[in-house]
């Protein structure tokens, strides 16, 4: 049937047109009910019903061989009848919903009542015409009507200022999950598969896939649809994504061909024609049980990360059930990281492990700030009211009428409004915003430098990396294999012979074996451009081995139409256990002969004989295989080849050996040649290696090759420096030194092997999870260590799912290992990971840098407020002004200082840990610094603005009176001072130059230009909603140069030394637990007298209770910044660093301390005991007053430490 030409192959099948659904031989439903069959019951079926596999693409009306003829007509009507390959996403929230969320908002609804109340209050009129007089004080100084009827705008104002607020949020959301749609239609169009159409195999986008397909399947495939069997080798299935059975499925023609979407080929390899497609498909048939995504599954999905990948049993203890909808927890992983047909699912944005670190720490300080604002604003409230009443019922002893009631109310209105904008202000919505925003804006820009994010969160774990465990073909080399060197015949040649130097025989041999015993799928293409290298495609070591063939003049192509793929009598698959793979043929005489190849250590241990140099096979004695070894094989490993071995056997064909019996099959073998095949480095990885070390990440090499050749490459590539201390072992040493006497894996043993391990050379994949998994569990260092882990092959799932953030590649990766996967590297290529590196920094950056700008609106304006409303009963910035400024700091400079595009200072430096807070001590320092020169600009005018400008005081204004100049200019100059910050808030690490890069990034330049020109409009145009009165020139400079004050300010501010700002370290003050090197860590712990601390203890607890006295120390408090000042200020980087990768300076301890805002006392007597200044106590005085442990100020220290203090000698050392 396969040899019928397409074209009458058609036409016999279109007479019986109609008699099933549009002409095909079986219906939707039945094929639904024939792939939920499983095992013997489906081979019976299918028999029965459809005459076996053929009979099944008859009726499908398709070939085996040739597969579809892909002509238009046809695939839509398939696509008609049978459905298309997708399941169709979740419709997006609308922009209207997402309005309503916003909305939703509690400041929000308390201000929209608060406005309406007042809208509603200023449309009543006391009754009797002497307004003024009936109510006292309270209404007086109403000038005339026209002011009072005015009296809706401010409600009016709030209300829209609401509005705007709310847009511009749902905006933000809306286009945030616009981007992740465009990101995830991306990651769709990246997952391909091989399909034979008008018999030439072609590469498909999973979503064209259309029943009566026939599909190529090979080892790390996701299968994208449901299908049977038509021919496999030594396929084995990971079902467990739909079964939780997380055995290997064995499946072959005779007694299990069901194949389904969703699972895993974890070996071997096949053609599959495929039955079901999209929602039909079994998991397309669990999604739509399960409403494909309702709100709860949806939480569900994002709970359980999936177990797909995994490869330990015991880590799937899934009970096996029946019903689809017990399938509730596996299959969803679709909706979490990228099923090959439910790719439309992926939420991208799903969490994938524990909250990442910035969110955590974020929501913590949200939280905090939130309630210092509510405190505050209620506080307003309080002292506004009572002032109220005492002055108008008390000291003017006015009766209350009820005819004046109203106007009391307004006035109580006004004072909950001023209450509320307080609190509006304080808590900085802005944070998820600016998170998000920068988040996103990573993302975006990472795909340019050929980062895919899957998961929002790892771009930014990156930032925190301390260690990278990679892979090395295909990462650190280019994976262009070529074959460089070979050993055949007794002779080792240095490079690749003329064909006329080998013997006839042994030529014929080797090429036949090379041919044969290599995926068919492998093949070498002429190049895409003139003069450009042929194309590989398929395994590369094959590509390489299939090069030296050609190089040998000869070609594989006719040997393998010789004997094409259906004719292999049995192939033993590679994979990570063998090492190996074989492939068995039938000889025309009856006999059978077997080719293998596989690692040259491996493959030579199971030779007997080996080919001489006529091509006679002769005896292979241990000790020539000993000689061989240090001979040919070690020299070519030095040279950083990987070495392959051919062999051969020839087998009886009576009696006909049992196939199944390996151990006895793969000996015994007689050797043909050794290939070393040269896999050269990539030529931008060493200084990509050599940046990561400058930043403080440790990069590690995991390889499943030799390990003189991993040595050799890691050599190149710069992971190992001759004359270090470091260790290079192979997967057997490894798990000799972490496994105890019973087998099981020790942290303990562990934790001295991986600081100094830097090759971990012929591992398995559960070797590399191991490892993976111990670094992160590791305890040793003070800081956990945040581990990436790069892999393409489907072993290194388990390794990619355990890491932080795991990198799958996106040429050579399968599906598995991508599926694993929170980044895809579009390149495959090592230096992107420094590019995410760089990007996760400057997220982390961003969002200090807006923290500094916004908290630093949020103090003066909530001090502003409180002292305004309280001196003078009347905020000096309006409700609707304190908006416009919230929506300056919030939305706007969310946008402006979250999308500062990286440098590469970012990566000199060592990574933040996690305990490291938020807001360090310069950002600290220059918080209050702004605040204190703000406050003072705005008291001032607002005490004796009047006097200096020469104009009336607007304060103690009553009701509705029309805007002033005075607090026009007040506003104004606010408002400039907080542009001007922004501008200082671009730095947080305490630089000078501020405007460094400033047109590197366009959004913020025309964020500030724009802020100005609407404050422009605000002020000339905005009269009764906005308070203002317009200023003219002379009073406009005055406020411009009151606000460039500010960048004069930051120069003073940056000038002074964090070490002289003793009280800035209370906030600063983090544990020594901050940022070790783990090399650096060693067994010996530093005495430290328990007298001392408990009296240390004492004072500081003394100390804390007088600082809690001041609020803004308060706010300080919130936020401990680092002891780390060797990042703030450029010109001090001999800090602490360097006393850190010192050797002599070592604090261990186990307890990890995180820093939270709530002062708990033994959490500062454990920080006492990291304090390794063994210092007289006077001098220490001062730095326990503010409860820091080491001066870093480097000339201070020497002084206060005595000489034979380690600090003391690392000074010198310095």
């Amino acid at each position: 049937m396969g040899d019928m030409s397409n074209s009458d192959f058609y036409a016999k099948n279109q007479r019986n047109e109609g008699n099933h659904a549009a002409g095909f031989g079986c219906s939707v439903m039945d094929l639904r009910s024939l792939m939920e069959l499983r095992g013997t019951e489906a081979v019976v079926k299918l028999q029965e019903d459809y005459g076996g596999v053929e009979g099944l693409c008859k009726r499908l009306k398709t070939s085996p061989t040739e597969g579809l003829a892909g002509t238009e007509t046809d695939l839509d009507k398939r696509k008609e009848t049978f459905g298309q390959n997708l399941i169709p996403p979740k419709k997006p929230k609308t922009f209207l919903q997402l309005v309503w969320e916003a909305l939703q908002d509690v400041t929000l609804i308390i201000l929209e009542i608060a406005a309406l109340i007042s809208l509603g209050l200023s449309f009543y009129h006391p009754p009797g015409d002497s307004t003024g007089e009936s109510c006292g004080a309270a209404a007086g100084g109403v000038e005339d009507e026209g002011e009072s009827e005015a009296g809706w705008i401010e409600g009016a104002a709030i209300l829209l200022s609401v509005v705007c607020v709310v847009l511009v949020t749902a905006f933000n959301d809306w286009s945030k999950e616009k981007q992740f749609r465009g990101l995830q239609s991306r990651i769709e169009q990246e997952q391909k598969f091989q399909v034979v159409r008008g018999s030439q195999v072609i590469q498909l986008p999973v979503a064209d896939i259309v029943a009566g397909d026939i599909a190529q399947i090979k080892y790390g495939d996701l299968l994208p649809a449901d299908g049977v069997l038509i021919q496999g080798n030594d396929l084995k299935i990971d079902e467990s994504s739909l079964t939780g059975e997380s055995d290997h499925v064995k499946k072959n023609v005779e007694k299990d061909p069901m194949l389904l979407s969703g699972t895993h080929v974890m070996e071997g390899s096949g053609r599959m024609v495929v039955t079901a497609v999209g929602v039909n498909s079994q998991t397309g048939i669990i999604f739509t049980l399960l409403g494909a995504g309702v709100e709860e599954e949806e939480k569900k999905e994002k709970k359980g990360k999936m177990q797909d990948g995994n490869m330990e049993s015991n880590q799937i203890k899934v009970k096996k059930q029946d019903g689809a909808a017990a399938m509730e927890m596996q299959p969803l992983k679709s909706a979490e990281g990228g099923e090959a047909d439910e790719k439309e699912k992926k939420k991208v944005s799903v969490s994938k492990k524990e909250k990442s670190v910035l969110q955590g720490k974020l929501t913590k300080l949200a939280v905090q700030i939130g309630k210092a604002g509510l405190l505050m604003s209620a506080v307003t409230v309080i002292i506004l009211v009572l002032y109220f009443a005492i002055d108008n019922f008390v000291m003017q002893r006015n009766p209350w009428k009820p005819e004046c009631t109203p106007i009391y109310v307004q006035y109580f209105v006004k004072f909950f409004i001023i209450g509320v904008t307080v609190l509006v202000v304080a808590v900085p919505e802005g944070l998820p915003l600016a998170v998000t925003i920068s988040l996103a804006y990573s993302v975006k820009k990472m795909m340019k430098d050929n980062n895919l994010v899957r998961h929002l969160d790892a771009c930014e774990t990156m930032g925190n990396a301390t260690a990278i465990c990679s892979d090395k073909t295909g990462t650190l080399t280019t994976n262009r294999m070529t074959a460089v060197q070979c050993y055949v015949g007794d002779v080792h040649y240095k490079e690749i012979p003329d064909p006329g130097a080998l013997s006839p025989k042994s030529l014929e041999l080797l090429v036949n074996s090379i041919s044969l015993n290599s995926a068919y799928t492998t093949k070498i293409l002429p190049p895409d451009k003139e003069g450009g290298l042929p194309k590989q495609v398929g395994n590369k070591t094959e590509c390489g081995l299939l090069g030296l063939v050609l190089e040998l003049k000869r070609d594989y192509q006719p040997i393998r139409n010789q004997i094409p793929e259906e004719k292999l009598y049995k192939v033993y698959t590679f994979n990570s256990v063998r090492k190996s793979m074989s492939t068995v043929i039938k000889m025309p005489d009856g006999s059978f002969r077997m080719y293998s190849k596989g690692a040259s250590e491996i493959v030579l241990k199971k030779c007997s004989h080996v080919l001489n140099e006529v091509g006679e096979a002769r005896v292979f004695r241990p000790r020539d295989k000993d000689e061989m070894v240090k001979k040919v094989i070690e020299p070519m490993a030095c040279d950083g080849l990987r070495t392959i071995c051919v062999g051969y056997r020839d087998f009886p064909s009576n009696p006909e050996p049992n196939w199944e019996d390996e151990n006895n099959i793969l000996t015994d073998l007689t050797a043909i040649c050794v290939v070393g095949i040269e896999d050269p480095v990539r030529p931008e990885v060493p200084d990509a290696i050599q940046k990561c070390q400058r930043a403080g990440i440790t990069v590690r090499m995991v390889t499943g090759d030799n390990i003189n050749t991993a040595r050799a490459i890691a050599i190149k590539c710069g992971i190992i420096h001759p004359g270090e201390d470091f260790l290079c072992i192979d997967g057997k040493e490894f798990n000799r030194r972490i496994r105890n006497e019973k087998g099981e894996v020790e942290q303990e043993r562990i934790d001295k092997v991986w600081p100094k391990l830097r090759v971990l050379a012929r591992s398995s994949p559960t070797d590399k999870h191991t490892l993976v998994k111990g670094i992160i569990d590791s305890t040793m260092t003070d800081q956990r260590q945040v581990v990436a882990v790069t892999g393409d092959g489907t072993n290194d799932g388990p390794a990619l799912k355990k890491a932080d953030v795991g990198f799958a590649m996106g040429i050579a990766g399968t599906d598995v290992a991508k599926e694993a996967s929170d980044i895809i590297l579009t390149d495959d290529n090592f230096s992107s990971i420094v590019k995410a590196v760089m990007w996760g920094r400057n997220v982390y950056d961003s969002i200090s840098k807006f923290l500094q700008f916004q908290l630093t609106v949020n103090v003066v304006a909530v001090i502003v407020a409180f002292t305004g409303a309280c001196i003078t009963q009347d905020s000096p910035l309006k409700a609707v002004q304190m908006l416009w400024v919230n929506l300056i700091m919030d939305t706007f400079a969310s946008l402006a200082l979250a999308t500062e595009p990286p440098t590469e200072s970012l990566l000199k430096r060592k990574p933040y840990g996690r305990n490291k807070p938020l807001i360090s001590s310069t950002m600290t320092k220059n918080i209050l610094g702004h605040g204190v020169y703000q406050l003072v600009i705005i008291f001032t005018l607002l005490f004796v603005g009047e006097q200096i400008f020469d104009i009336d005081s607007g304060r103690n204004a009553p009701l509705h009176s029309p805007p002033s100049e005075h607090y026009t200019i007040i506003f104004n100059t606010f408002v400039m001072m907080q542009l001007f910050n922004e501008i200082n808030a671009r730095k947080i690490h305490g630089e000078r130059n501020v405007f460094d890069g400033i047109f590197r990034n366009p959004i913020f330049c025309s964020i500030v230009f724009g802020t100005f020109a609407m404050q422009i409009v605000i002020v000339q145009f905005g009269g009764k909603p906005f308070s203002c009165q317009p200023l003219d020139l002379e009073k406009w400079m005055w406020c411009v140069f009151l606000g460039l004050g500010e960048l004069v300010w930051g120069q003073v501010i940056a000038s002074i030394p964090n070490s002289r700002l003793r009280f800035l370290r209370r906030a600063g003050q983090l544990s020594q637990k901050d940022e070790l090197p783990e090399e650096d860590v060693n067994e010996d712990n530093e005495e430290i007298d328990h007298a001392e601390r408990e009296l240390r203890r004492g004072q500081i607890l003394w100390f804390r209770g007088l600082n809690r006295i001041q609020t803004q120390i308060r706010v300080v408090n919130a936020f401990r910044s680092s002891l780390y000042e060797g990042l703030e200020k450029p010109d001090s980087r001999t800090s602490i660093h360097n006393f850190m990768t010192h050797p002599e300076f070592r604090i261990e301890d186990s307890t990890p301390n995180i820093p939270l805002i709530d002062d708990t006392d033994d959490d500062s007597a454990r920080r006492r005991k990291y304090s390794s200044q063994p210092s007289s106590p006077n001098k220490n005085n001062n730095a326990i007053d503010s409860g820091i442990n080491l001066t870093i100020d480097t000339s201070k220290s020497a002084a206060s430490s005595s000489p034979a203090s380690p600090l003391h000698s690392l000074e010198t050392s310095l």
